[in-house]
C-alpha cells in the first residue's frame, strides 16, 4: 500500500511527536478517491486554487475562476476543469500534460475546504482534467468568512497590467501588510517511488489577522504556523525542497500577487515569541514577483475573521 505521508512529512511529524498518531490516522482520512460530498463540493465553486512547479523546480500558487459549474467530477478519480489560466498567471507555462498539480477547493463563507493532488491530463483550449492521487478534507480553522461573487468582464478588452520584478515593490508590500489570507504551494523533491501517492505538489491555505505576514526592510516575509491537522504537508515539502509559491488576493479589486520564494522553517528562538499562538514560523525570501492588476473576476463581501483568531 502506498504511504499516506512521504519522508519529509514523517520527519516533521516525528519532530513534533505525532508520527505514530498520523501513521494510524493518515490511511483513514487520505483517500485514493473523492467521496461524493467532495465531488459535489468542487462542482459548486466559482474559483479553484492550484499549485504547480515550473521547469526550474520552483512551485507557484495560482487561481482559476469561472461561474459555478466550471468544475465537473465524472467519477471519483477525476476532476474536469473548464477554465484557462488568468493573464500573467504562472499556470500559463506550467499547465502541461503529465505535470503534478495540487488543488484546493475552498468556500470561505462556509469555511469548507477540500484538497486534491494529482496529475494533469488532456490539456486543451476548453480546459484540462486532473487524475487523482490523493483526496482529503481540511478543518475550518483560520478561514476568514467572505463570499465570492463572479463578475463578468467589462466592455474594455485591455489586458490587465502585469508588473514583474526580482524584489517586492511598494504595492506588493501594501498587499502583504493588509492580507488576512495567503495560499502557499510546495512540492516534494525526494524519491518518487518511495513517496508514491504522497509525493507531487500541494497547495494550502493560511490565514490570520490582517498583517499576520510581516515583511522586513530587506523584503523577507515571516509568517506564523499555527496548530493544525498535524499532516504537515506544507512543512514536510519545505523540509526536503525549501522553495514555495505564494499567492495573495486583493479581495476588493481583484489584484493578484504571485511570489516565488525560498522557504525556511523556524522552530524556535526569540522571533517566535513575537507571533502570538504560533507553533513555528515560516520565513520566505522572495526570488521574483508578479503583480497583476484587477485580474481576478471575483468580488467579495466583508470578511468575518475566524473565531480561532
Amino acid at each position: 500500500m502506498s504511504p499516506a505521508f512521504h519522508a519529509g512529512e514523517r520527519a516533521v511529524q516525528a519532530r513534533v511527536g505525532v508520527e505514530s498518531r498520523m501513521e494510524q490516522l493518515g490511511p483513514r482520512v487520505i483517500r485514493d478517491f473523492m467521496p461524493e460530498q467532495h465531488r459535489a463540493f468542487f462542482e459548486q465553486l466559482p474559483f479553484l486554487i492550484a499549485g504547480t512547479v515550473d521547469a526550474d523546480g520552483q512551485p507557484w500558487a495560482s487561481v482559476l475562476a469561472q461561474p459555478p459549474g466550471f468544475i465537473r467530477s465524472p467519477d471519483p478519480w477525476h476532476l474536469q476543469v473548464a477554465a484557462q489560466p488568468l493573464q500573467g498567471d504562472p499556470l500559463i507555462h506550467t499547465l502541461v500534460d503529465g505535470a503534478a498539480i495540487g488543488l484546493l477547493g475552498i468556500e470561505p463563507h462556509t469555511r469548507r475546504r477540500n484538497r486534491m493532488n494529482g496529475v494533469v491530463r488532456d490539456v486543451g483550449t476548453s480546459g484540462f482534467t486532473v487524475e487523482l492521487s490523493q483526496s482529503f478534507g481540511n478543518c475550518p480553522k483560520y478561514i476568514q468568512a467572505r463570499e465570492p461573487v463572479y463578475v463578468q468582464a467589462g466592455a474594455s478588452v485591455a489586458a490587465p497590467a502585469v508588473h514583474e520584478a526580482r524584489e517586492l515593490d511598494d504595492a506588493a508590500r501594501r498587499m502583504i501588510a493588509m492580507a488576512d489570507t495567503l495560499f502557499i504551494a510546495t512540492a516534494y523533491a525526494g524519491d518518487s517511488a518511495e513517496a508514491g501517492r504522497a509525493g507531487g505538489v500541494d497547495v494550502s491555505h493560511r490565514g490570520g489577522r490582517p498583517g499576520f505576514v510581516r515583511v522586513s526592510e530587506d523584503g523577507v516575509l515571516t509568517m506564523p504556523d499555527y496548530a493544525g491537522n498535524f499532516f504537515f504537508n506544507t512543512l514536510g515539502n519545505i523540509a526536503v525542497h525549501p522553495r514555495a509559491g505564494l499567492l495573495l488576493i486583493d479581495f476588493e479589486n481583484g489584484d493578484l500577487l504571485y511570489l516565488a520564494v525560498s522557504a525556511e522553517i523556524v522552530w524556535d528562538g526569540p522571533d517566535l515569541a513575537a507571533f502570538e499562538g504560533a507553533q513555528r514560523l515560516l520565513r520566505f525570501r522572495p526570488l521574483s514577483m508578479k503583480r497583476v492588476k484587477a485580474s481576478l473576476p471575483l468580488r467579495w463581501g466583508k470578511a468575518e475573521l475566524s473565531p480561532y483568531l
